[in-house]
C-alpha cells in the first residue's frame, strides 16, 4: 500500500509556509506523496466553513512544495476541470513536472459547487461532464503530441504546439476524482487511475467493475492507480488490509483541520502505527 497525505490548504491556514512545512515532514515520515486541494472561489459550503480565511491556490501551493521536496510524490485532490482552461493547464503542469523531476500526480474532478461554477462562467454546470471529457482528451494530447488537432463541442483546435513536455512519459498519471457512475466511466476511458472519497472497502469493490469494463470496452488496459481519500483517524490496520483486498493501491489520508500542530500530530501517529519510516529505509 502507498500512503498520501492532504496538507489543509483549504482550512484557512493564515501562514502558508506552514503547509510546505507540513509536507516536507510527511516527506520524512515516509509519506509516499502529498495533495493539495481545489477550490477558485470562497463560494457555497466553501464560504460556509472559511467565510474570509484563506484557501490557498493548489498549483501554487505544490509548486512551493516541490520545491521543498526531494522524493514525495505531489498530487491534486482534485482539480475541478470546469474552472479551468487545459491549454493553460496543460503547461502548468509540464511546468510543475519537469521542476520536480517527474514526480507530479493529476488528480481531476468535474465539481460539486454550482455556485462557484456560475460565478466562475467557464462552462455551464450541467455540460461540465461533456466539458471534462474532452478536457482531460485535450491535455493528453496536448502532452503527447507534437502538433495537436482537436475537434470538439467546446474546443477547436488545429495543429497545435505545447512545450515543454512533461518529464513522465507518455504523461503524468491522470486519476478521476469521483463517486458516481460517470466518474468512474470516465477513469475507465480517459484516465491512468481512480480517485475515491470516503468510500468503505465494499464501497470500492463495487465500484471497481465499472471502471473496468469500461477501460475494456475502450481496448484500454485496466488504471493501474486506485486511490482513496479517507479521514486519519479511518485508517487503521485493520482497515488497509480490508482496502488492499478489494484492489486498492494508494489511501490518502486528511484532517479536516487547518490546526497545524494537530496535523503534524497526526501524520506522527499514523506514520509510526504503520511503520512509515521504517519501511522508507528498508
Amino acid at each position: 500500500m502507498q500512503y498520501g497525505f492532504v496538507v489543509p490548504n483549504n482550512f484557512g491556514v493564515e501562514d502558508p509556509t506552514q503547509l510546505i512545512e507540513l509536507a516536507v515532514e510527511a516527506e520524512a515520515l515516509g509519506f509516499d506523496s502529498v495533495w493539495v486541494n481545489h477550490h477558485v472561489l470562497n463560494i457555497g459550503y466553501v464560504r460556509e466553513r472559511l467565510e474570509q480565511a484563506p484557501y490557498h491556490d493548489a498549483l501554487m501551493t505544490l509548486a512551493w512544495i516541490g520545491a521543498a521536496t526531494q522524493q514525495i510524490r505531489l498530487g491534486t485532490s482534485v482539480l475541478v476541470m470546469p474552472y479551468l482552461n487545459p491549454l493553460v493547464l496543460a503547461k502548468e503542469l509540464s511546468t510543475l513536472d519537469n521542476l520536480t523531476a517527474g514526480r507530479l500526480l493529476v488528480g481531476l474532478g468535474v465539481g460539486s459547487n454550482p455556485a462557484e461554477n456560475q460565478a466562475l462562467g467557464v462552462v455551464p454546470y450541467e455540460a461540465r461532464g461533456q466539458y471534462a471529457d474532452e478536457f482531460i482528451t485535450v491535455l493528453k494530447g496536448l502532452w503527447c503530441e507534437p502538433e495537436f488537432t482537436f475537434q470538439g463541442h467546446f474546443f477547436q483546435l488545429e495543429g497545435l504546439i505545447s512545450a515543454p513536455k512533461p518529464t513522465q512519459l507518455p504523461h503524468p498519471p491522470i486519476l478521476v476524482g469521483g463517486n458516481r457512475p460517470p466518474a468512474l466511466r470516465r477513469a475507465g476511458r480517459l484516465a491512468d487511475g481512480w480517485h475515491g472519497l470516503n468510500l468503505p472497502p465494499d464501497s470500492v469493490r463495487k465500484r471497481l467493475p465499472m471502471i473496468t469494463s469500461e477501460a475494456e470496452i475502450n481496448g484500454r488496459s485496466t488504471p493501474a492507480h486506485r486511490s482513496v481519500r479517507l479521514d486519519i483517524a479511518q485508517v487503521d490496520l485493520a482497515a488497509v488490509a480490508a482496502y488492499e483486498a478489494v484492489g486498492v493501491t494508494d489511501l490518502v489520508v486528511s484532517l479536516a483541520s487547518g490546526n497545524i500542530d494537530a496535523n503534524r500530530e497526526a501524520i506522527e501517529q499514523f506514520a509510526l502505527q504503520h511503520s512509515l519510516t521504517s519501511r522508507k529505509v528498508n
